[in-house]
């Protein structure tokens, strides 16, 4: 028995996402807003069911001894790749069948001797629901491909933008990089402070860090961008008048993976020694140790001034122009292979507005998903409440990312009937 003859051979992951497309539009938020609903289309189900017949057709036939080496490789290979799909999709099946159950027992408890157990009836509701809803997400978890880059660590820089209300963008960048400070120790990840420029009067001009850990660029990817905020001036005219100003400031998301093979010609660079600028005591403004490096055939410019060392700061530098330089190289795979990725900004789009923090208001705005939060200073704190807006938008690309497949799917389906 040929593979091909199977009715089932498929080469490539399960969702491939190469040429595919992710339409942010009011249909799709709308039609596919959360999980669940996904979970309840037909072509879905249709798709899903065809997983799981595929997959016991393929255990059936590695039992079988019609098959060479080659033929039950690639089977066992594949069996791997769909047990854990197959395996969600019949415990949704089967929590959806109890909650059938619970529904038609609940019909019937309507008396009042039975009220106890229709409370205990619904509560077990509510709980197979809130199961449903978790299976639902892991499921579709494993039908979208892992990014090439969501291990990797990232380099993350911020940078104040312009305003009329003088130092509302600084200090606006300060609590963003605080926040993502706070991020990275919530999550546990390692948080290097390679550059800081403070402004003046106590906001930050720009600072960049080198984030590591777990799964950093996975969970940071859709920060970049341009990040709006609105709010009173604390001191000023615009304060006793009560006048909202409204500023900016941009975040840029590097992956840097473990291994940047970049080589950089020393030819091309120019080193320059300044004095630090920021905090660090008496030795700050006496030593030449802060490092800048221009790349001059790209004219790419790294600062470092956090450490003592001239030498550890030209290390530093230079081992972020590679990440740039690097990443110059990432972009243009990424770009092809998700070139219409609207909420997939990373570098590429930075002029585009992704999110606003209104604080007269108390509220943040994701307008990729059209999410609103409430407590801006438990966003701004970087723990739970900025976890759950980062893994809506998690959820959201990988909703988008199996409505966009199946479509796709259905067309093609269309071209060959």
């Amino acid at each position: 028995v040929g593979l091909h003859n199977c009715g089932f051979w498929r080469p490539k992951s399960l969702l491939d996402t190469t040429g595919l497309t992710l339409p942010f539009n009011s249909r799709h938020r709308k039609t596919h807003h959360d999980s669940r609903a996904l979970w309840k289309h037909e072509a879905v189900q249709k798709y899903l069911e065809t997983l799981s017949k595929e997959y016991q057709e393929a255990t059936r036939l590695l039992n079988a001894d019609s098959i060479n080496d080659f033929e039950q490789r690639t089977l066992r290979k594949r069996c791997a790749d769909l047990s854990p799909i197959a395996a969600a999709f019949q415990d949704i099946k089967e929590a959806e069948r109890e909650v059938e159950e619970l529904e038609a027992m609940c019909r019937d408890l309507d008396s009042r001797d039975e009220k106890q157990l229709l409370e205990l009836a619904l509560e077990e509701k509510e709980t197979l629901d809130k199961k449903i809803n978790t299976l639902c997400r892991k499921l579709f978890q494993l039908l979208v491909p892992k990014g090439k880059y969501d291990r990797s660590n990232v380099i993350l820089e911020v940078t104040a933008g312009r305003t009329t209300g003088g130092d509302i963008c600084q200090q606006f960048t300060k609590e963003m990089f605080e926040m993502y400070q706070n991020y990275a120790d919530y999550k546990r990840w390692t948080f290097d402070i390679v550059n800081y420029t403070p402004a003046e009067i106590g906001g930050l001009h720009h600072a960049a860090a080198h984030i590591s850990g777990d799964d950093v660029y996975r969970h940071l990817k859709y920060e970049g961008g341009t990040h709006r905020v609105q709010r009173i001036p604390e001191t000023g005219l615009s304060s006793r008048m009560q006048r909202i100003h409204t500023g900016t400031m941009s975040v840029i998301v590097l992956p840097q993976p473990e291994e940047v093979d970049v080589k950089v010609d020393p030819k091309d660079l120019r080193v320059d020694t300044f004095r630090s600028k920021g905090a660090g005591g008496q030795h700050v403004n006496k030593t030449d140790s802060a490092v800048r490096v221009v790349h001059l055939p790209t004219g790419l410019v790294v600062e470092c001034q956090q450490e003592r060392s001239q030498l550890l700061n030209k290390e530093i530098a230079l081992r972020t122009l590679r990440a740039k330089l690097y990443q110059q190289v990432v972009e243009k795979q990424l770009s092809q292979e998700q070139s219409a990725r609207k909420l997939q900004l990373g570098t590429r789009a930075q002029s585009e507005r992704i999110r606003t923090y209104n604080f007269t208001q108390d509220r943040v705005t994701d307008h990729r998903i059209s999410y609103d939060a409430r407590n801006i200073k438990e966003i701004l704190g970087g723990k739970e409440a900025l976890d759950k807006l980062i893994n809506r938008l998690l959820e959201f690309a990988e909703i988008e990312a199996v409505t966009e497949y199946l479509g796709n799917l259905q067309a093609l389906e269309g071209g060959s009937s």
